[in-house]
This record gives structure tokens, C-alpha cells and sequence, in this order.
């Protein structure tokens, strides 16, 4: 035998022997417990609760203008400023509107006179004709005159109506009962017809007005609210659902929602930021474990439940929601079942654990 066949046999005897050495290192590890960070279910009745941010907002509010255009004279209200309907905000130059309404007037005057003329007229004709001293064509042509004559009057007497509405226009009066929180016009500012002048708040009723995500439209719609105010956030006022958007808003993708105050009173000054708090029963009884617990490897949501002797077995979950750190599960895990809490992905049913925390809900 040569020396470097020697060489090949011992080589090949040394690592048959390391070979029959031991368990090799992973299959060891395998069979040692695993440490793990365990939860109980415990099912009972749940309330769901979030919070919106909300602004105070009356329940009446929009924007008021001249009905007519021209130079505004005088600004009579601030921002700020209580008013009751019919109170006069601000008002126009009334010279141009003066002299249509003298025109118009002097139009009536012309009118009348010219109808009373084409009237008589048309007796006289009739007188004539019936007498035989005219003809029928003849009294034909003064009862048409009597007729326009008779319009130009009705026509002359409407546009001194719209003259003197125009006149009356050139005040601009409150509605209704409110604060004005927008001034938009100043004295000899030129405004258009229509034009906003004034943002008048109605003060018979106060809301709050929340944006709602589509997540929470049930909630809105089927739990109860209170609100609270940044600046006084110790007292609580109840809300009751008036309103909400069929529409989603363009931007934010959200829901607009109202929410009447009953209680409110004079703390509650428009434009005030606060808190609505919306809460709602849970119909059923419901367990929340941590969401670090739920896997889903393609069968559905499960938890690894924990036996007696430390072994582990997978149970199928029903999952009612998910919360920002939490599922609340309906079903599918034993009442008081011991679950592990973390680290699922790395677990699997030929696996035992060691627990080494107890983790609360």
C-alpha cells in the first residue's frame, strides 16, 4: 500500500468517528423549550370608543348681499356684533337710485294722464257710433287706443314698484337673529349684486362638526357622544346625531358629520376647537389579545394555543376587528385558554414553549 493511500484511509476513519459524536447541533436545539411571552382569553363585553376632533359651528349660517349693485355709503355692524332680523347692516348711495325712482314716477304721472285721455276718448266714440254719427271703424281705432293706453299705465306702474323695491334694497338687513362673524365690505367699496357682504350665525342653535373616516360611519351612526372643550376639557356636554354627508369630502376622503349640543350654553363660542368622544356596546362578547399573537400563514387567522405540558396547538380564530394594537377575537380560542402573545412566526405545532411573562389586557 503506498503512503498516500494510507494517508486517505486514516483521513476517512477520523471523520467517521467525529461523525458518531453527539446529536447534530439544530435537532438538539429544536427539542429545547422555547421561551414565550403568553396572554389568557378572556371573553366579556366590549365597548368600542374613539375620538374626533370637532368645531363648534352654529346650526344656521350663511352669507348675505345687496339684491341690488352700487357704492356702499356706510357700514353700520363689526364682526362680532349681535343682531336681530331686520337690523340694518350697511347701505348703498341712493342718488342713482333716486333719480330711476323719480323717472319711474314721472312715467306713472304720463301714463295715467295719457290712459284718462284715450279713455274719454273712447266714451265719446261710443256716444257717436251708438248715436250713428261714426263708424264702426272709427270708434275700433279709440277703443285700441284706450287699450294701450290702459298698458302703458300697468307697465309704467310696475317699473315704479321694481324703483322703489331697488330704493328699499339699498339697506341691507339682517335675516335673522345671529352674530356676524364676516365683514366684507367697507364704506366706498363698489359691490355687485350678490355680492357677499356680510356672514351672519345664526344663535339658535350651536353643533359640532367632525370629519368621519368610513371605518367609523357605523359607530357614528349607532353610538353615543359627548364633547368637551379644549379650553375646559372637565366639562362634558352630550351630542345627538343631526347630520351626515352621503358624500365622502374630495380630499380627505371623509365624512362630514353634525352633532346637535342640548346642553349648550354660553361657554361654547363659535369657532371653538374640543374633542367628541363617541362610544358603543359591543353586541356580542369579545376577547382582545395582542396583534402580535394572530397569524395567518393562508388557513385564516389562528393563535397558538398553549397546553397543559407546554406544548403548543394551532386554533382557527374569529376575528371581529382589528385595533391599532389589538384583534378582538369572537370565537375559535377556549375561554381562559393560555396563548402565546409574540413571536408566532417562529412556532409551529411540533414546538414547546417555556413561559417566561404573563402579559395583561
Amino acid at each position: 500500500m503506498t503512503r498516500a493511500s494510507k494517508r486517505a484511509r486514516m483521513a476517512l476513519a477520523a471523520a467517521l468517528s467525529l461523525g458518531g459524536c453527539g446529536e447534530p447541533p439544530d435537532k438538539k436545539t429544536a427539542q429545547e423549550p422555547r421561551a414565550a411571552v403568553v396572554t389568557q382569553v378572556d371573553y366579556k363585553r366590549q365597548e368600542t370608543a374613539r375620538s374626533f376632533s370637532a368645531l363648534i359651528r352654529p346650526r344656521v349660517e350663511n352669507d348675505q348681499g345687496f339684491r341690488i349693485g352700487g357704492k356702499v355709503l356706510a357700514r353700520f355692524v363689526n364682526v362680532g356684533a349681535r343682531v336681530s332680523a331686520g337690523t340694518s347692516l350697511a347701505a348703498l348711495d341712493k342718488t342713482d337710485l333716486q333719480l330711476q325712482l323719480d323717472q319711474a314716477q314721472a312715467e306713472v304721472d304720463a301714463a295715467a294722464a295719457a290712459n284718462e285721455q284715450a279713455s274719454r276718448d273712447e266714451r265719446r266714440a261710443h256716444t257717436l257710433l251708438r248715436e250713428g254719427w261714426t263708424t264702426r271703424a272709427s270708434y275700433d281705432r279709440f277703443r285700441t287706443g284706450a287699450e294701450e293706453a290702459h298698458s302703458r299705465l300697468l307697465r309704467a306702474r310696475r317699473g315704479l314698484e321694481l324703483a322703489s323695491n331697488a330704493m328699499s334694497y339699498s339697506t341691507l338687513k339682517a335675516e335673522y337673529d345671529g352674530v356676524v362673524t364676516a365683514a366684507a365690505v367697507e364704506p366706498g367699496q363698489v359691490v355687485a349684486l350678490g355680492q357677499p357682504a356680510f356672514r351672519i350665525a345664526g344663535v339658535g342653535e350651536t353643533e359640532a362638526v367632525v370629519s368621519v373616516p368610513e371605518n367609523d360611519l357605523d359607530l357614528i351612526k349607532r353610538g353615543q357622544a359627548e364633547l368637551s372643550l379644549w379650553a375646559s376639557p372637565q366639562r362634558k356636554y352630550r351630542a345627538v346625531l343631526r347630520e351626515l354627508s352621503p358624500v365622502a369630502d374630495g380630499q380627505g376622503r371623509t365624512f362630514s358629520a353634525r352633532f346637535s349640543l342640548p346642553d349648550a350654553n354660553a361657554a361654547l363660542a363659535f369657532g371653538m376647537s374640543a374633542t367628541l368622544f363617541v362610544t358603543r356596546p359591543e353586541d356580542a362578547d369579545l376577547a382582545c389579545v395582542p396583534l402580535t399573537a394572530i397569524f395567518n400563514d393562508g388557513v385564516g387567522p389562528s393563535v397558538f394555543v398553549v397546553n397543559g405540558d407546554g406544548s403548543v396547538r394551532r386554533a382557527l380564530v374569529s376575528v371581529e376587528r382589528y385595533e391599532f394594537d389589538a384583534a378582538c377575537l369572537s370565537g375559535g380560542a377556549p375561554a381562559g385558554a393560555t396563548i402565546v402573545a409574540s413571536g408566532v412566526q417562529s412556532l409551529d405545532e411540533n414546538l414547546r414553549v417555556q413561559i417566561v411573562q404573563q402579559q395583561a389586557r
